[in-house]
C-alpha cells in the first residue's frame, strides 16, 4: 500500500465536477457503460469516494436500484477507489466481493461508495471494505479482495473466445 494516492490510468479531472476525476464516457458497447458516468476522488490516506448517478434504467421492478447495478458499481469502485486510496499500480482482478443491502437506493440521487484500503500484501492481494450512501443515508456495505496479475501483454496469452 502506498501512502500517496494515485489515480486510475487514464483518469482526468471531470469537467462537470471540480475536484473529482473520471475516465470520461465508457465505450457505449461495453458492460461498464451500463453503470453510467462514474467519478472518484482520493480522501484521507487509505480512503476514497466513488460516485454513480443512478437513473431510472438502473431500477428493478420494485422501484429501487437493482442489485446487479449496485454490485457492478461497487466492483468498479473497488478499482477506482482502491487506486485513489493508494493501491499499488498494476493489473487486478476481483477474487471475491460481498455486498449487504441495508436500504433501498433510488434514482436521481448520487450514490457514493466510501472505499477503505485495508491491506495490500507483497503477493498482490488487496483487501478493501466500505459502504455506500445516498443523501447521507447508509444503503449498502461491502468487502472485496483483488489480486494483482500479469496482463495478457506481459504473458503473451491470447484472449479467450
Amino acid at each position: 500500500m502506498s501512502d500517496e494516492p494515485t489515480l486510475p490510468i487514464g483518469a482526468r479531472e471531470d469537467p462537470d465536477h471540480p475536484g473529482w476525476y473520471s475516465w470520461g464516457d465508457m465505450p457505449a458497447d461495453s458492460f461498464a457503460a451500463q453503470t453510467g458516468r462514474i467519478i472518484f476522488k482520493p480522501g484521507e490516506p487509505g480512503r476514497a469516494v466513488v460516485r454513480m448517478f443512478p437513473e431510472d434504467r438502473h431500477l428493478n421492478l420494485g422501484g429501487s436500484i437493482h442489485g446487479g447495478a449496485v454490485m457492478s458499481f461497487i466492483d468498479m469502485a473497488l478499482f477506482s477507489g482502491g487506486f485513489c486510496a493508494g493501491m499499488v499500480r498494476g493489473h487486478y482482478v476481483t477474487l471475491d466481493m460481498s455486498t449487504r443491502f441495508i436500504a433501498r437506493g433510488q434514482s436521481g440521487v448520487p450514490l457514493d461508495a466510501h472505499v477503505r484500503l485495508l491491506k495490500q500484501t507483497p503477493g498482490g492481494l488487496v483487501f478493501i471494505d466500505g459502504h455506500c450512501e445516498q443523501g447521507g443515508d447508509l444503503c449498502y456495505s461491502f468487502t472485496g479482495t483483488l489480486k494483482k496479475i500479469k496482463s495478457r501483454s506481459e504473458t503473451g496469452d491470447e484472449p479467450r473466445r
